[in-house]
């Protein structure tokens, strides 16, 4: 398979790149600082860019099978501008599958029935902005027509991989407290190869 991954030098991004790579995929990685990228240059093929560049996106996504998209907030708004304009390129070039990481502040409240984690008791956050940046995100794929799966970590400690952890579509896990990075980058590069939660959010934790 091939696939476009944003966000490849995150703490995310790079445990998935990893899995596909042990898998043999043909991965294209856009980068803004590729010397980030150790060891794995000659198996990858590398765009430096901004993910907020449509050129780049563009030339990304183009001849992907499934786009993955581990970007992070980055305490602007780089995730609802960037989502628009992935979109986009991926319709214009015919590629149907997205696999997003977000946050489980956008699932849904068991506490207050109708809103989103972040907008309830459920929160623990006094700040809101990175959660309406993924939700802003969210809402962009809910519109797009694409076969997109949001998968929604709650605290994510760097951790070991295990395998072994509870998921739920719209919901995090009851009682879920944290999950590893590592098994959080393996539940969402399996999704490229599922259909058990497309066009959903999925929680998991522990």
């Amino acid at each position: 398979m091939k696939i476009a991954i944003l966000g490849a030098t995150g703490r995310v991004g790079g445990r998935l790149m990893e899995y596909a790579l042990r898998d043999g995929h043909e991965l294209t990685l856009l980068v803004r600082t590729p010397e980030k990228l150790t060891g794995v240059l000659d198996r990858v093929t590398v765009l430096e860019g901004s993910v907020l560049d449509e050129r780049a996106l563009n030339e990304a996504v183009k001849d992907a099978d499934a786009v993955v998209s581990a970007l992070g907030t980055d305490g602007g708004t780089t995730l609802s501008v960037m989502m628009p304009m992935l979109i986009q390129a991926m319709q214009q070039h015919n590629v149907t599958r997205l696999i997003a990481i977000g946050t489980a502040g956008v699932l849904e409240s068991r506490a207050e029935p109708g809103l989103l984690r972040y907008q309830s008791s459920e929160s623990r956050r006094t700040l809101t902005r990175a959660a309406q940046e993924h939700h802003a995100m969210l809402q962009a794929m809910q519109q797009s027509g694409l076969d997109w799966t949001l998968v929604c970590p709650t605290y994510l400690p760097d951790g070991e991989y295990t395998g072994v952890y509870r998921t739920e579509k719209d919901y995090l896990p009851m009682d879920g407290k944290q999950i590893s990075v590592a098994d959080t980058a393996e539940f969402a590069y399996r999704q490229l190869g599922s259909s058990e939660f497309t066009r959903s959010r999925v929680g998991i934790a522990y």
